[in-house]
């Protein structure tokens, strides 16, 4: 679904400078449309966000659990990138997100 975004969710994703809201029916992809804004937040080279400045609410702990460990595999997934661009310093803030997600506020 990553690659499959519709304009709405799109729209979710890249919107910046303000608080949002995902509202959808069960199996919608408010998870996967979340995971992937978080992580452009935090991973955004211009103006990143630091996981543990996001809040982000949902219904149940096991959404909150699932949540955090997609945001890691993405976030790994970003940090291995950065080490093989040889992004030193890229690298070790994604690593320390990885580890902030954990305690996150999700």
């Amino acid at each position: 679904m990553a690659n499959r975004w519709t304009e709405k969710q799109f729209k979710a994703i890249r919107t910046n400078g303000c608080n949002i809201l995902v509202a959808a029916a069960a199996g919608s992809g408010k998870t996967a449309v979340l995971v992937e804004r978080i992580v452009n937040l935090i991973t955004n080279s211009e103006n990143p966000f630091p996981i543990d400045s996001i809040l982000v609410a949902t219904f149940t702990e096991a959404a909150a659990t699932e949540m955090k460990e997609r945001i890691i595999n993405r976030i790994n997934k970003s940090y291995r990138e950065a080490l093989e661009n040889g992004d030193i310093a890229q690298s070790k803030y994604l690593k320390e997100q990885m580890h902030l997600t954990a305690g996150a506020d999700i």
